[in-house]
């Protein structure tokens, strides 16, 4: 595909779209029946759509390492989608995914401090506004303060994408879908173990599945798009535009399930999401 900035931000935009309404309708679907369900449906939906996108592009088989790389890293990204699909279901979800957001940003930044050195100014600033930002969503308005087991889940979902966003790189560059397929089967089978052990119901109600299928595919279509956006564009604007996924979530909420927002709440999630474009530029 040619180069042609306009249409990476298109697909740049349409990757944190597609995550962001993936999320609300996973969140969505968790209130209602087992997240552990919620998580296997979407996760075997998307390895269903990772490999035959894979094969009809003719993606050349990645090496073992590869797709070992991609199978751990998959665990750590189940970690994340447990915890951020309970907090979404428990939680308001206008707190639970900024929060998970800045967190998956700067876990890989701070591994890349002792690799690479201090980061860029931006960045420093954006650690310094997502601390503020924390203090702030923890503010209800009314003198009272967000529970700490409120912030728990996003904490850990963000680290465990984190660790997603980690491992994954240490793919090669011409591995792409086969390893994210990896990581899905791996993220499939690892669920299907804690199910068996803590005989849970794996199966989502069937009045919730047309929201787990959605969620599947946008998860799906969010890496699609993600990809797309780094082939015909700049890669650090596909990844800054991909990271807004967080405002689709927050938006849906408050459209559809009126959740209400504090004025330091609003405050919190704009430092936010500002933290998020300086960590990822």
């Amino acid at each position: 595909m040619s180069n042609s900035p306009l249409l990476g931000i298109g697909f740049g935009l349409a990757a944190a779209l597609s995550w962001g309404t993936g999320d609300y309708a996973a969140g969505l679907a968790s209130r209602r029946t087992n997240v552990y369900g919620v998580v296997i449906v979407s996760q075997f939906v998307g390895l269903v759509l990772l490999s035959t996108l894979a094969l009809l592009l003719a993606e050349p088989v990645p090496t073992p390492t590869d797709l070992v790389w991609g199978a751990i890293a998959g665990l750590g990204g189940t970690t994340g989608l447990v915890a951020l699909y309970h907090g979404l279901a428990t939680g308001p979800m206008g707190i639970t995914a900024p929060i998970a957001a800045v967190v998956s940003v700067i876990l890989p930044l701070l591994f890349g401090l002792f690799l690479e050195g201090l980061p860029a100014p931006p960045q420093l600033l954006g650690f310094g506004l997502a601390l503020c930002a924390v203090w702030f969503i923890t503010r209800t308005g009314d003198g009272s303060r967000i529970k700490v087991r409120v912030l728990v889940l996003p904490l850990v979902a963000g680290l465990g994408f984190g660790v997603f966003l980690i491992l994954i790189d240490h793919v090669s560059a011409a591995a792409v879908l086969w390893p994210l397929a990896a990581a899905r089967v791996a993220s499939v089978l690892a669920l299907l173990v804690v199910v068996l052990v803590t005989r849970q119901q794996a199966r989502p109600a069937a009045g919730q599945m047309l929201l787990v299928l959605m969620a599947g595919v946008c998860d799906t279509g969010g890496n699609a798009f993600y990809a797309l956006a780094a082939s015909a564009g700049r890669l650090d604007i596909a990844a800054v535009l991909g990271s807004l996924y967080p405002a689709a979530t927050v938006l849906l909420a408050r459209l559809i399930l009126k959740e209400r927002i504090s004025r330091p709440q609003g405050v919190g999630l704009a430092l936010a999401m500002i933290a998020v474009l300086l960590i990822a530029a």
